[in-house]
């Protein structure tokens, strides 16, 4: 399937965002090893959600997280303390992404975990038990989901869990985040240093419903709709935010005040949700450079936008892309250049355009399996007279409703066989 989207003159939208995903996975791990009955208002409704639900539901002896990086996480950590043996498994991509930190790391707490293919990769064949916990060293500059997955089980652990950050920190916001949620539920969790986090052995609990706040990932291609459009009078109202957000991803309403974007609340009161309406300021700088370590999941958006809009940048702090869904450095140089843009990367954690063109191609942007390739490509469509999507069904990983919402926005979105 190909989507060719064409883009509306004027941009003047209300849009339902959708639940966080990243909130909401935590919640539904914390959920179930609370034992409450009460599930967490406004869950997210994407595949990664999904198949965490089905899971915790159905409880099969094979659990295929699909794609979801989220899910074979926090589950190795779940299955690892819950009675039962279980095999966790997910598409090839995942069969492919390394776990063996992770699987260390809850090993050495005296977790039951093998392998059931390639040493270092899933499937992983868990045997739960109770674990008692206590001290444990884990690299810092690692995924900040296998940090967070063995947070997350800190309070069932006999023990508790004094967790040592070795080397630099990076995605400390995700961390801060899990801390942050596992709080709303009752856990002792807290940075007792600059790289130590204490979690005490006291249980989840939480009198009243728990409400997840909405995506601020979801958030970052409706600012880059405004970014990119030419109608200076544009206006995108986006509900369910919250001023203060926990989110790191809720950044992007200061880095998007530089590529001419003014963010405004309708409500200010801390921890409500409220509508953001987003506004053209007019300013953009000449420049843009900037380190995601803190927020990965935005590279692919600021890397689009800032070419479409002829400023030059230089990212850093990219090394977790190339372990996404696809190695996200690679596929944005390649798809770049589809577009007219040769990128250029240190091989590691950086990325960067000089102003450098090429002759661009008429073939459609491919997704690799990856959402965010299609959820930042299609806001492209301001600047181009159309831009085609392979594979558009990807966005169902976090955002299932994104084509509606760009038709509801006045987007023209043709699906075409490819």
């Amino acid at each position: 399937m190909i989507h060719e989207i064409t883009a509306p003159i004027s941009l003047n939208a209300t849009i339902d965002l959708p639940a966080s995903k990243s909130i909401s996975n935590r919640a539904l791990v914390i959920h179930a090893l609370s034992g409450l009955t009460k599930m967490p208002d406004n869950l997210s409704d994407c595949d990664d959600t999904e198949v965490i639900l089905r899971a915790l539901r159905d409880n099969p002896y094979e659990i295929d997280i699909m794609a979801a990086g989220t899910a074979m996480r926090f589950m190795t950590a779940y299955l690892s303390v819950t009675e039962g043996e279980h095999v966790l498994t997910g598409t090839q991509r995942m069969r492919h992404r390394p776990i063996h930190v992770l699987v260390n790391a809850l090993r050495s707490l005296g977790a039951d975990i093998e392998y059931v293919g390639e040493e270092g990769f899933p499937p992983l064949r868990i045997r739960g038990r109770k674990l008692d916990g206590g001290y444990l060293e884990i690299p810092g500059n690692i995924s900040s989901q296998f940090i967070s997955a063995l947070l997350i089980i800190g309070p069932v652990l006999t023990e508790g869990l004094q967790l040592h950050l070795t080397d630099a920190v990076i995605s400390r916001p995700y961390i801060d985040l899990t801390l942050w949620t596992m709080r709303e539920y009752g856990a002792d969790a807290e940075w007792s240093g600059g790289d130590t986090i204490d979690v005490k052995p006291r249980p989840y609990r939480r009198e009243n419903s728990y409400v997840i706040e909405n995506d601020w990932s979801a958030a970052s291609y409706w600012y880059e709709m405004v970014a990119l459009c030419h109608d200076c009078a544009a206006e995108v109202r986006l509900t369910g935010l919250t001023d203060g957000s926990r989110q790191g991803d809720s950044i992007v309403r200061y880095l998007f005040s530089l590529l001419g974007v003014k963010t405004e609340f309708v409500s200010r009161e801390q921890g409500v949700p409220t509508t953001v309406i987003l506004h053209k300021s007019g300013h953009c700088v000449p420049r843009l450079e900037f380190d995601f370590v803190n927020c990965p999941d935005l590279a692919q958006t600021f890397v689009v936008t800032c070419a479409m809009l002829n400023v030059p940048f230089r990212f850093s702090g990219l090394s977790t892309l190339k372990i996404k869904e696809t190695d996200r450095i690679e596929a944005l140089k390649t798809e770049m250049r589809k577009l007219g843009f040769v990128l250029h990367d240190n091989g590691a954690c950086e990325l960067s355009w000089d102003g450098e063109r090429c002759n661009p191609s008429p073939d459609a942007i491919d997704t690799y399996e990856d959402h965010r390739m299609a959820l930042a490509f299609a806001p492209a469509a301001f600047r181009l007279p159309r831009i085609r999507i392979n594979n558009p069904q990807v966005v169902t990983k976090s955002y299932p409703a994104f084509w509606e919402h760009l038709n509801k926005a006045g987007f023209g979105v043709l699906t075409l066989n490819n």
